[in-house]
């Protein structure tokens, strides 16, 4: 399609426009049942095996084992930050937190309210704008688990590889990241991740959870924050959100079309060097803002020489099509996220805008 933006929102972000097309082609009649799968019973037969097949495709995709459960939960990441220490947190043990930007930060404000919390490594010093390095963790041995923020999407940076944190469960928001590249889901306790950033739309909330890890909580916890009564129901307790499932289904149906995760990393190793190359070549007109060694594959976060000048710069790329290259508001400068779904064209044509910015107002 000749009018399709080129999409570098941060979240919600870009969908996989056969995905789209799929979808839009399902929506007034799902498989000829003369309804909108909107309009169906999260208890009947066709919904359940549109669920089923979203699980399965997961567990295919990521490699998960059998014995961790897979849940479709509602309200995104924010309310996992909650969830895991209302869950996880037992009497006489330490919630630890490594915080490497705004969404650990966040984390770790929520982990506050439950209990006893301590910081096993920390870049603040560094501005958030690096990962620690595995031998600047001291995970405190009373740890009921280690939570990580596996990609801060507003500073741009990403863990490379992730920490052995032994008998303590490692516990990863991988909101932005999750299926960007291959996992062993073996290395951790929990995983969880809001879907609108690359796996689906907004209202979706996937949870990996190791089962020795789903037990009564040792607090009084609402009965739809315990991680138990989704694995009970298989995330069925109450009406689910089945648009977001079914969009998630579609997206996991296209990244195993394209080959798997593997193969998708691939592409997004190609996607983040062309960037990344364009900025570094730039002579210093453009900035990149992370680290080299923790710079994000999904995140490309860069600065200009002046905010009149990167003012200018999101002018321009609006102009031409470029949606959503404005950096966060609580750091500013400029940001394009590239997520599964942002095809390699797409990038392509911001290295060529950049260039010629560059060009016309070095």
């Amino acid at each position: 399609m000749s009018n399709r933006a080129y999409n570098f929102n941060a979240g919600p972000a870009a969908l996989p426009l056969e995905v789209l097309q799929k979808a839009q082609e399902q929506f007034i009649d799902y498989e000829g049942s003369g309804m909108s799968l909107m309009e169906m019973s999260h208890r009947g037969a066709i919904y359940e095996g549109v669920h089923k097949q979203a699980e399965q495709l997961l567990r295919e995709l990521l490699g998960i084992p059998d014995n961790y459960k897979v849940l479709f939960v509602q309200g995104g990441a924010s309310t996992q930050f909650a969830m895991v220490p209302m869950n996880l947190l037992q009497p006489g043990k330490v919630a630890s937190y490594v915080s490497t930007g705004s969404w650990a930060t966040k984390a770790i404000q929520e982990a506050k309210l439950f209990g006893e919390t301590a910081i096993a490594a920390s870049s603040e010093a560094d501005k958030f704008m690096r990962i620690p390095s595995a031998d600047e963790l001291n995970i405190a041995p009373d740890s009921a688990y280690l939570h990580l923020t596996s990609n801060e999407t507003i500073e741009g940076t990403q863990w490379a590889q992730y920490p052995d944190t032994g008998s303590v469960p490692l516990v990863a928001d991988m909101s932005s990241d999750i299926l960007c590249r291959p996992l062993n889901i073996s290395q951790f306790g929990l995983i969880y991740a809001g879907a609108q950033k690359n796996l689906g739309p907004s209202g979706v909330t996937i949870v990996i959870i190791r089962e020795d890890l789903i037990g009564t909580p040792s607090m009084p916890v609402p009965t739809m924050l315990r991680y138990s009564t989704h694995a009970k129901n298989d995330s069925l307790y109450n009406t689910p959100p089945t648009f977001a499932i079914y969009m998630t289904n579609l997206v996991l149906q296209w990244v195993k079309a394209q080959g798997g995760a593997a193969a998708v990393e691939k592409i997004n190793k190609e996607k983040a060097k062309l960037l990344y190359d364009a900025i570094d070549g730039s002579g210093g007109f453009y900035r990149g803002c992370a680290e080299k060694g923790s710079r994000s594959i999904m995140n490309v976060t860069f600065r200009l020489g002046s905010e009149e000048l990167e003012k200018l710069f999101v002018k321009e790329s609006e102009a031409q099509g470029f949606v959503g290259l404005k950096g966060h508001r609580s750091v500013g400068g400029l940001r394009a996220s590239i997520y599964n779904a942002v095809p390699l064209d797409s990038v392509k044509a911001l290295v060529d805008f950049m260039g010629d910015f560059q060009r016309r107002n070095g």
